[in-house]
């Protein structure tokens, strides 16, 4: 019996304790100009009240809707490697690979050398059997216009060729002064283009 009524003291503590913390909060600002977060109301503590932010109105609809972030041609599949290299960013060049039927050791593998990749500096991409992108200015003069197209929503790209792909050439990092070549193939999926690594 007394176990039981111990039992139902501890139930009912607990059940008050929310209740107690439930109080309102009040924001002021203090005599010396600092938030003050308190229980009291800030005239007790010769503050200042303040408002809480108000909440953005949810009415009123986009003016636009947010554009479509992946490539739709070759030449912005390149355009944005090459944005990436220019920001030396691993994470946006991995945002234009396609990572499915990867285990997650590879993934991470593939990131990382992509962090170490992009530590090096971007001489040329290239796309074989398309000559229009490849024959273009250099890649340091196309980085800094910015030019690159997104599908305008609901049309799918062209598709790329049968053997699609895109070559950078950066410098090596063995200290022998040579360049490196990466491929990797081009792959039409969701209505966007993608690099999957080439092997």
């Amino acid at each position: 019996m007394r176990q039981s009524a111990v039992l139902l003291c501890l139930i009912l503590l607990a059940w008050a304790v929310p209740v107690r913390a439930q109080t309102e909060i009040h924001r002021c600002i203090g005599t010396n100009g600092s938030a003050v977060f308190t229980d009291q109301p800030c005239a007790a503590l010769q503050a200042t009240p303040v408002s809480p932010a108000a909440t953005p109105a949810n009415d009123i609809p986009p003016a636009t809707a947010p554009p479509t972030l992946c490539a739709a041609s070759l030449g912005a599949l390149r355009q944005s490697v090459i944005d990436a290299f220019a920001s030396h960013d691993a994470n946006r060049m991995a945002g234009l690979m396609l990572w499915s039927g990867y285990g997650r050791g590879a993934a991470i593998a593939d990131i990382r050398s992509l962090d170490e990749l992009m530590k090096q500096p971007l001489l040329d991409v290239d796309t074989p059997g398309d000559p229009a992108p490849g024959n273009g200015p250099p890649a340091a003069a196309v980085a800094t216009s910015g030019t690159a197209s997104f599908p305008p929503p609901g049309i799918p790209p062209d598709p790329p060729t049968a053997n699609a792909q895109l070559v950078l050439h950066t410098a090596g990092n063995d200290g022998s002064g040579s360049p490196r070549e990466l491929r990797f193939n081009v792959v039409s999926r969701a209505g966007c283009l993608w690099l999957r690594n080439a092997d």
